[in-house]
């Protein structure tokens, strides 16, 4: 049971990057699994023209493939108490990015 003193704070944090970390990686494609209280996180690659193919297909109402490979670029594992941070973290974002574009229209 949380104590009822129990609060969240705020600090800044700066991350210092490993070799593997340094450089941003493109992805296009996401997937969350959480098996025993552990959030699998997969980011992943799908080239752009492989997507723009299948969207051609679809459009001309062909059937569209079954499978699809991709890169994955990496997964990242978590607990759920960190996907809900995270989840708060990127709602926020998304929030400012609308207020953002309303602003100016």
């Amino acid at each position: 049971m949380p104590d009822s003193n129990d609060r969240t704070i705020s600090l800044n944090v700066k991350p210092t990057p490993s070799d593997s970390s340094a450089h941003p990686r493109a992805v296009n494609y996401s997937n969350v699994g959480v098996a025993q209280g552990i959030a699998h996180l997969d980011f992943g690659f799908i080239e752009p023209a492989v997507l723009a193919a299948i969207a051609k297909t679809a459009k001309d109402g062909q059937a569209a493939p079954k499978g699809l490979d991709g890169h994955l670029v990496t997964r990242v594992a978590m607990g759920v108490d960190v996907l809900a941070r995270l989840y708060q973290q990127i709602q926020q974002v998304l929030v400012s990015l609308r207020e953002a574009r309303q602003g100016k229209g």
